[in-house]
């Protein structure tokens, strides 16, 4: 120390000149470019590989891209990305716009964009009964459990929203004491979204949603020639089957085994949905805008399932329904005693060949 009077500790000071010597160059990431890091960051940051990332932005060009680069605006990869990762974790818009280095009020935009776009595409991902010919959708069904003649699993599922104001906010207000927006969905076999209904409040039963959808009219009107699967949120229609309540050891038994087979892959769905989108978990939005994103996530869900995307982590939570409040259509139970009988005497004849 006495050798040099002029520095405080010499052995840091020459620690920080052999840093200085060997220390790496920095290297800065395009902020232009969202997918200039690794494709591990890129899939936990927004749930999606770089590939399928790059397919929505060619798709969504059209309805993103700006008329003019001034005021640095966002190209369409940052708007896409950034809607991505707000479907993705679900974070309030300003921890978006942290992470992303962007306003509050530039995020908001550019999400609204995002769910827009996507919207204006759902005709062309969720269409009923599917992208598949009838007899495949069908065949496919049938492979699950036995059951003929099926092609769709229907059910309702409840997206939570924050306490909307106004006179209608006890409306969506549901059984569980949160505020909901209700959601029918039917998918196929392959828990493909075949249709979707995401504009009720969470206090509108399952069956009434169903009943003024444009699909009951449908089958009313005899335009698909097969039918539903459903709970016993619903009856029993000659277009749809659902349980029976208290079925009796034998065909009843049999197939409500069937049918509670057939109809996983809907509650598969709803559960694929809530772990790829963090946002389904509880949106921080208006009703209006809430129906929009999920119609989003569901062309999304589509999409990430026909490109084959790596499939979330799912955690099984089992849902108890309510006592159900409507009666079966005589026809409808006619059709149920007929499959039942089928189904028990081909489950014998397998029996006993075994």
């Amino acid at each position: 120390m006495m050798a040099c009077p002029f520095l405080t500790d010499p052995i840091d000071i020459g620690a920080q000149i052999v840093r200085k010597t060997i220390r790496s160059k920095r290297l800065f990431k395009d902020r232009q470019n969202p997918l200039s890091f690794s494709e591990e960051y890129i899939h936990e940051r927004y749930h999606f590989s770089s590939h399928t990332i790059v397919y929505l932005a060619d798709l969504l060009t059209p309805t993103l891209s700006n008329d003019t680069l001034r005021s640095c605006a966002l190209t369409v990869m940052q708007t896409l990305c950034i809607g991505l990762h707000f479907f993705a974790c679900g974070e309030f818009i300003h921890t978006v716009g942290d992470a992303e280095n962007l306003s509050k009020s530039t995020v908001c935009r550019a999400i609204r964009r995002v769910y827009v776009a996507l919207a204006k595409i759902l005709a062309s991902f969720v269409k009923f009964p599917g992208h598949s010919s009838l007899q495949e959708i069908k065949d496919r069904f049938y492979r699950i459990a036995g059951l003929p003649n099926v092609i769709g699993a229907l059910d309702c599922t409840h997206i939570p929203i924050k306490a909307p104001s106004g006179p209608e906010a006890p409306a969506y207000t549901n059984q569980r004491s949160f505020h909901s927006i209700n959601v029918q969905m039917v998918c196929d076999s392959q828990c493909l979204i075949t249709n979707i209904d995401a504009k009720w409040p969470g206090s509108v039963n399952d069956f009434h949603i169903l009943r003024e959808s444009p699909l009951y009219r449908q089958f009313q009107q005899g335009r698909f020639n097969g039918c539903l699967v459903a709970d016993n949120e619903y009856p029993c229609l000659p277009f749809m089957m659902t349980p029976y309540l208290n079925p009796k050891p034998g065909a009843e038994s049999c197939f409500n085994e069937a049918l509670y087979e057939t109809r996983a892959c809907i509650k598969t769905t709803f559960t694929m949905l809530r772990a790829r989108f963090g946002c389904l978990k509880g949106l921080r939005v208006s009703p209006d805008r809430a129906c929009d994103i999920i119609v989003a996530c569901a062309v999304l869900h589509n999409i990430a399932m026909i490109r084959k995307e790596a499939p979330p982590c799912i955690n099984w939570m089992p849902s108890n329904k309510p006592e159900p409040l409507h009666c079966d259509h005589q026809k409808g139970t006619a059709l149920r005693d007929v499959i039942a009988a089928q189904l028990f005497a081909s489950s014998m004849s397998c029996s006993q060949v075994l």
